[in-house]
């Protein structure tokens, strides 16, 4: 770990190289205060990694082969509880900030930063504080504040996505029908959707039917197949 003398020590994840090479770039302008010391072109190195160089910062993207941003948070901060990460990614939906911030992560920065937003993002994690941009902060309020569907209306939304009928619905899910059509209604309410083709939609636009809440993925299908299916009004 880095004593107060010495330069940050950083891991950077990504499985684009040219984004890496980038971040590497920023920072080796300024090897007086930051050194890479390790990098992972997907989640599960980035776990490895950290294990093996325990760096001062990570900057992990959402979107990662194998395991992603969220997944490898959990897992390095499983290991190690103070760990300070930093999310890097094209990423801004409701649903991303959440769960990556849930996750443990301590800064939320969008790829279109800026290099002095970055440094200072890096350097503000690294004291223990929290980098979030205001957009980013605004948008955390906004589910915070309860206009996020619970993890049943969850649920009933993937059922939604595959395009069951209410009554299928509460067969699969074990529950009255009247309780999905209330569900179903407060979907609606918290979408701002008319129909349950716009309600899809507007949650995959705002991030609610990422893989995270997917759950398991169906019988002989992969990480895209295990996306939601076109549902009809």
């Amino acid at each position: 770990m880095n004593d107060r003398s010495a330069p940050l020590r950083i891991l950077l994840a990504d499985d684009h190289e040219v984004v890496r090479e980038g971040l590497r770039s920023i920072l080796n302008r300024r090897t007086d205060e930051f050194i890479v010391v390790a990098e992972a072109a997907d989640g599960e190195e980035a776990v490895t990694q950290w294990s093996l160089h325990r760096p001062d910062v990570g900057l992990l993207d959402l979107r990662m082969p194998r395991l992603d941003g969220v997944g490898a948070i959990r897992a390095i901060r499983a290991a190690e509880s103070t760990a300070k990460l930093v999310i890097l990614t094209t990423y801004d939906t409701d649903e991303d900030i959440y769960q990556g911030l849930r996750a443990g992560a301590r800064g939320y920065l969008l790829k279109d930063a800026d290099r002095g937003e970055i440094l200072e993002a890096i350097r503000t994690v690294a004291r223990g504080g929290t980098h979030l941009p205001p957009a980013v902060a605004g948008k955390l309020a906004t589910h915070v504040d309860g206009d996020a569907p619970t993890p049943k209306e969850i649920e009933v939304l993937r059922a939604i996505a595959d395009g069951l009928t209410n009554k299928q619905i509460a067969r699969a899910l074990s529950i009255a029908e009247g309780t999905v059509k209330t569900h179903v209604k407060s979907l609606f309410s918290k979408l701002g959707a008319s129909s349950r083709t716009e309600a899809v939609k507007m949650a995959n636009a705002r991030g609610f039917l990422r893989p995270w809440h997917l759950g398991p993925a169906r019988p002989g299908e992969g990480a895209a197949e295990a996306l939601p299916r076109c549902a009809e009004p």
